[in-house]
Parts: structure tokens; sequence; C-alpha cells
């Protein structure tokens, strides 16, 4: 698999709490450069994101992020807000809480509404499997199946892990067909990115491999 094929399937992203609008647009750059998937990018940036790459790049933003404990509603406000800015795809983060307490017909009625709010836009349901035991892992990839989004993904990035070559084999087995799966955090090697498409994730969310890109071209500049 070259690296090409590699970038295609990588959200480039930037979630520090820090980030300027400058480290934005350069991110944004090195997407349309590096033709990723999309850039993963603070809600607050959305608008101005979107006008500056228009229709040449995808735009991805989180919500409920990373903690995933606000309300459904503030959640779906969220999510509503940022496809009114211009997002094209939405990652939230699960009431981790609820998933700990059983309240699985919270979440199911949260990750449906969330998705009704995408309508035609890609949701994306991120996990945070570093915090999970198997069961719980494998009933949120039947929680995520049932809702009807499009995604499953590892991680927030923020927490006690990331991406796990066993968390997406687990997936690949439990989630339902029309189900993707989006391995993130932790991704710091084309050869990581390499197993993780082949145990069946089609998106991972990373800023390394743009930088491996970047060092690959600049050596074979000289």
């Amino acid at each position: 698999m070259n690296i090409n094929e590699i970038l295609s399937k990588c959200d480039h992203t930037l979630l520090s709490q820090s980030a300027t609008w400058a480290e934005i647009k350069a991110v944004c750059d090195d997407g349309i450069k590096y033709n990723t998937a999309s850039v993963c990018i603070p809600a607050s940036y959305v608008k101005q994101a979107k006008e500056y790459v228009k229709d040449q790049l995808k735009i991805c933003t989180v919500i409920g992020f990373p903690n995933g404990y606000s309300t459904t509603a503030v959640k779906v406000y969220e999510c509503k807000d940022a496809l009114s800015n211009g997002a094209d795809e939405i990652d939230t983060v699960i009431n981790i809480g609820h998933l700990k307490d059983g309240l699985y017909d919270e979440i199911l009625f949260e990750l449906k509404s969330l998705k009704e709010a995408c309508g035609k836009k890609i949701l994306k349901v991120i996990i945070e499997t570093c915090l999970l035991t198997e069961d719980e892992k494998i009933k949120m990839c039947e929680l995520v199946t049932a809702s009807g989004a499009d995604f499953i993904k590892t991680s927030t990035g923020f927490s006690t892990g990331g991406a796990t070559k066993e968390d997406v084999a687990l997936f690949a087995k439990y989630v339902g067909k029309d189900v993707q799966i989006k391995a993130a955090g932790g991704i710091s090697s084309l050869a990581d990115a390499e197993d993780f498409i082949k145990l069946g994730a089609t998106r991972l969310g990373t800023s390394r491999i743009v930088k491996i890109a970047k060092k690959e071209e600049s050596n074979s500049n000289y």
C-alpha cells in the first residue's frame, strides 16, 4: 500500500486547545495538497475553514468533545450548528458514564438523534476504547450499528490511550456491515497505518502521516 492510498483514508487532525487560525489554515493546506479524506478541526474554525477550502476538502469537526458528558440536547445543537457552518462530517463522543451505568436506551436515543440531525452527512461515534471493558466495546458495536451512524471510532486522543489493533479487530468482528471503522490516536508510522487498514479501518485520525509524507518529499528533493 503506497503512502497516497493511506493519505486518502486520513482525517488530518488538529484539535489542540491552543490551535490558532494560522495552524488550522496550514492543516487545511496540507489536506488539500496531500488529498486527505478530511481535516478534523475544532468547531469554532469550521465556518472559516469551509470558506477557505471551498469544495477542495471535506471539513470534519467534533462535538461533545472530548469527555462526552454533555446532554443530548446540547450535542444535537452543536451538531446542527457545525453543519450550518459547513461541516461535512461530525465526530461525537458517547456518554461513557451512561454506558457503564447500562443506560443503553439513552445512548441509542442520543445517537439516533445525532444521525437524524446529520442526515446524509457522515456521523462517527467515538467510544473511547481505553476506558471500556471488552463487553462494553461489543455493546457499543451493537448500539452504533442500531443507531444508523456511519462509523465507530476508537478514541479522542485526549484520554489514557489511543487506537489498538486488538480494538479495530474487535470492531470488525462485531459491528454491522454498514458501519465503517475509524482508528484514531497514536498512529505514528506508515506500518501502523497499514496494519489498521488491513484489520478493517477505512479512516485514520492522525496528523503524523502527513508529516511523514512531508519528510519523504523533503528527502526526495536532495
